[in-house]
């Protein structure tokens, strides 16, 4: 297994090693979903668009709540790992699973429950209401399959092996874009199909990953008397993982609320609105496996203590080299967006039918190319506060910058369309930095002082 302490040789290598295969394996599963919106408006029609759209945001609250637990959990074991407590670390595996077991299955029970009352609170249109509720629905029955690949996912990340998820991720998206190709771009099947394939595709990683954990991972293979639940664990698993997780949760949230808002202007913005927010998706996504970098970097000089002038000095260099990661990033995907806005959007509807749609979605991208400039630096710094085990102020941090951006887009999209939205995102992350900017510095300078041990 190709683990990685990133404690040791140099400080650049090992975040470029460790936030590449993390970076490589979201263009993928972005690429799968960019496919999948695409087969939905292009065979479908603009209607299961608007409804793919409209399912996202609810569907992303659950999977960045799960991935937020995950995190959570990784920070932890990343910790064990660096201080070299192997069964620390096989005690903290055990107990997300158990936890996660449980967790998920009530929120797949509740989720399949509730999707009616939930879709008619956000105004969902009535022509597209069956189509999006059965979609969701089956969505929400792979939750479990999404909660154990994203643990034991963050778990081999926690060791430093960022690569081996990224091929079971490879593999799961082009399973997924391949039964979409067949069975609804050749066969005809309706969007339920697409549903269908996705919670197959996450049943397929997360077996794969069991598989590889028991063949080639010792280090977190379970035996069967190790499987309990450790208690004063997870308190402190819950303590990481619920704030991760509300802090994940939140942008989608956010986003709800959006589309409540954006859902008021019709099907030929919903359409857009889903199409633009792929293309957001692939700058926020890598740039936030970035900051997954500048997490475990952080956290695994944590676990050896940072105690002395030298480990800070490390850690904040290698915070800057993560800041400048982002940035090389954010300038490709500003390139890409600002001049390729048309034939993206030419990707996802017709010329004729889907004109308002294309115009709406070129004027959106045209605005936030360059903005996306901002979520890479509050991405980075958010992953340095991550890595410190301060996950309360990631969370006040995402929650200002939500309430921001949710406030200014309700205030703009009725008076200016689609562009208000790209707008009020742009309100969010300047507050978000005025919070964190100060706050960061506050504290080096009493990290560097010894007024309090680092990251405390």
């Amino acid at each position: 297994m190709a683990k990685l302490d990133m404690t040791r040789e140099s400080t650049a290598r090992n975040l470029v090693r460790y936030a590449g295969p993390l970076i490589l394996g979201n263009l993928f599963q972005l690429s799968y979903n960019l496919v999948d919106s695409v087969i939905a408006g292009r065979f479908i029609g603009k209607d299961a668009l608007a409804a793919e759209g409209t399912a996202s945001p609810i569907m992303n609250i659950l999977i960045l709540g799960i991935s937020g637990l995950s995190l959570g959990a990784g920070v932890l074991m990343s910790e064990f790992f660096g201080a070299g407590d192997r069964e620390k670390l096989k005690r903290e595996m055990s107990t997300v699973l158990l936890f996660g077991l449980a967790f998920s299955l009530t929120a797949a029970c509740l989720g399949a429950l509730f999707t009616g009352p939930l879709l008619v609170a956000l105004k969902v249109p009535r022509s597209i209401l069956a189509m999006t509720g059965g979609y969701v629905r089956i969505i929400f029955l792979g939750t479990p399959f999404t909660y154990f690949y994203n643990t034991l996912a963050a778990a081999l990340k926690s060791v430093g092996d960022s690569k081996t998820p990224l091929k079971f991720l490879v593999f799961s998206s082009l399973l997924n874009a391949g039964l979409d190709v067949v069975f609804i771009g050749f066969l005809g099947f309706g969007i339920l199909c697409s549903a269908v394939t996705t919670v197959v595709a996450e049943a397929a990683s997360a077996l794969m990953s069991i598989l590889y954990i028991y063949r080639r991972v010792p280090e977190l293979a379970l035996g069967r008397g190790e499987l309990r639940l450790d208690r004063s664990l997870l308190k402190i698993t819950l303590r990481y993982g619920s704030v991760t997780a509300l802090q994940q949760s939140c942008q989608p949230i956010g986003k709800l609320l959006i589309q409540r808002c954006v859902n008021g202007l019709g099907v030929d913005a919903m359409a857009a609105f889903n199409a633009v927010t792929r293309v957001d998706d692939f700058a926020f996504t890598p740039e936030q496996s970035i900051a997954q970098a500048i997490t475990t970097f952080v956290a695994q000089y944590r676990g050896r203590g940072a105690k002395t002038p030298e480990d800070r000095a490390r850690i904040y260099r290698g915070f800057r080299i993560g800041l400048g990661l982002e940035l090389c990033y954010w300038g490709i995907i500003c390139l890409v967006a600002e001049g390729f806005r048309r034939p993206i959007m030419w990707l996802f509807v017709e010329e004729g039918s889907g004109a308002g749609a294309i115009a709406m979605g070129c004027t959106y991208l045209g605005v936030m190319g360059w903005l996306y400039i901002l979520p890479a630096l509050s991405n980075g710094v958010q992953g340095f506060f991550r890595g410190c085990g301060r996950m309360r102020v990631t969370l006040a941090a995402t929650m200002v910058q939500v309430t921001f951006r949710v406030l200014g887009t309700y205030l703009l999209a009725p008076r200016i369309g689609i562009v208000g939205v790209a707008l009020a995102c742009c309100v969010g992350w300047v507050f978000m930095l005025g919070f964190e900017g100060p706050y960061y510095l506050h504290n080096k300078r009493r990290w560097e002082r010894g007024d309090r041990p680092f990251g405390k």
